[in-house]
This record gives structure tokens, sequence and C-alpha cells, in this order.
């Protein structure tokens, strides 16, 4: 049998409290997804966007696509779009990058164009790499015109083991 000091009981307790607190905001998002008639989720796979994805797979009436690279998600919601459906593309804020130019696409041909982005590069960031485009990310697409940026402390940081 094995004892707990106080000090790891009230931090086991405070961890059981802050996940029992925790927004259920997969979930909340799932549903405003269906009130908005989604039909077509595409994505570049994203730890922070797994329940999210997990949900839309489970939805028979929403087709889910894996890209290779963000900007092709947008050429897929365009053809969605053409064809009378509506989509979402999530990814990471790293992939915005690899979305500037393919952005005018949307803002050219006057489709509805709605990114749900994971950020990196804020609080809690152990990869260096991800803090510039973190830093830019919600410039770039506040000027675009297209983004609902989700922050790294509501996701909380990435552990990168099992």
């Amino acid at each position: 049998m094995t004892t707990q000091t106080a000090e790891q009981a009230r931090k086991g307790a405070g961890k059981k409290a802050a996940q029992a607190e925790a927004p259920k905001w997969p979930e909340q998002i799932f549903q405003k997804l269906r009130e908005a008639n989604i039909s077509q989720m595409v994505y570049v796979p994203d730890a922070g966007h797994a329940k999210l994805i997990e949900l839309c797979h489970q939805a028979n009436d929403i087709k889910t696509t894996v890209l290779t690279t963000e900007e092709e998600g947008i050429g897929v919601l365009a053809g969605a779009w053409l064809g009378g459906e509506r989509g979402v593309l999530l990814m990471q804020s790293s992939g915005v990058g690899n979305c500037i130019n393919t952005l005018s696409l949307a803002k050219v041909c006057g489709f509805p164009l709605v990114l749900i982005v994971t950020m990196r590069g804020q609080w809690g960031e152990t990869n260096p790499w991800q803090v510039p485009m973190g830093q830019i990310t919600a410039d770039s697409l506040r000027l675009a015109g297209v983004a609902v940026l989700l922050s790294q402390r509501m996701l909380g940081t990435k552990l990168f083991k099992d």
C-alpha cells in the first residue's frame, strides 16, 4: 500500500477538480457546427482537435477528409461550397503560414471559410519553432477575416509522451 503526502493529495485533488471544471469546448463547437449545417470537415491531424475530429467522424452526416497540408483544405471547401455544402477546416497555428496565398481564393470567390485553429507558440510552449508563427497567426487571420482561434491555455501544453 502506498501512502500519499498531503502535498501529493492536494495536487491530485486539484488536478481532478481542474479536469471536472474543464470546458467541454469540443462538444460545444461540434454542436455549433451542427447548427450551421456543416457537412464537410477537413483537417490535418492534431492532438488539440482530437476530440472534435472524433465527434465529426462519428457523425454519419459529416464527411471527414484528412489532408496532407492545410492549404488543400481551402480548395476542398471551395468545392464543397460550389456543390451546395458547408464545411470547416481544422488546423494548428503552424499550418496557417501554409495557407496565406490560398486564403485569397475565399476572398476573391466570395465563399465563406471557417477555420478552427489550435494555437501553438503561446503559454506553455516547449517547441521554439512554434513561437514565430504563433505570434503572427491571429493578426494574419484577422486580416484575412477567417478564423476561430483556440488558445493554448485552453488546450493545455503538449507533453509529447504516451
